[in-house]
């Protein structure tokens, strides 16, 4: 008898729990790719004429070390290299606005208006850029393919996180390929 309960109840669990999941819907575009994907896809790759993996793997070991980056991992025969680096996110502009903004609010209260605010503590200030590189072979074997991801979090001045984006500047990967293409000629040149 007690079996039969048992039974019962985890029948009973089951239809219950896809009840709730058939009435779940997924929301229109969901795996749809954004516009921008496609863009994005070609600034991060690049092709080279060659399939020695090992050899491009170091390349861009050496590369992200030229442009200031630390290598936090690299795996050669896995074709993946992952780095980072601080730098200074301070905007002249943005700062300037910051600080009319906050006068303005000071202003106000002076008034006797509840305007102040604090601007120049949410202005940008440092930022870590993290950059995720991956290396294999071409689907038919004759190329190898680079894709580079550059990302970067932000902190403002109270040393909060201000944004966590994927860098889509163009001369960010153009310097990095540029860069990469040079060291591989000169490897392949025994420069």
């Amino acid at each position: 008898m007690k079996k039969i309960k048992y039974l019962f109840k985890i029948c009973s669990i089951g239809v219950m729990c896809m009840a709730v999941s058939g009435c779940a819907t997924m929301p229109k575009g969901f795996l749809k790719p954004e516009k921008n994907v496609v863009q994005l896809r070609q600034l991060e790759m690049r092709q080279y004429d060659t399939k020695d993996e090992e050899k491009i793997v170091k390349s861009v070991a050496g590369v992200l070390q030229d442009i200031g980056f630390t290598l936090d991992n690299s795996e050669t025969k896995l074709g993946f290299v992952a780095a980072s680096k601080r730098a200074d996110a301070k905007n002249a502009a943005q700062i300037t606005s910051a600080v009319a903004l906050d006068v303005l609010g000071i202003a106000a209260a002076c008034f006797g208006a509840p305007c102040y605010t604090n601007s120049l503590a949410r202005c940008d200030k440092e930022q870590l850029v993290k950059a995720s590189i991956i290396v294999q072979l071409a689907l038919d074997g004759s190329k190898t393919v680079v894709r580079a991801t550059f990302q970067r979090v932000v902190w403002n001045m109270s040393g909060q996180i201000n944004k966590i984006e994927t860098i889509s500047d163009a001369q960010t990967y153009q310097k990095f390929y540029d860069a990469l293409s040079k060291s591989i000629f000169l490897e392949a040149q025994n420069i």
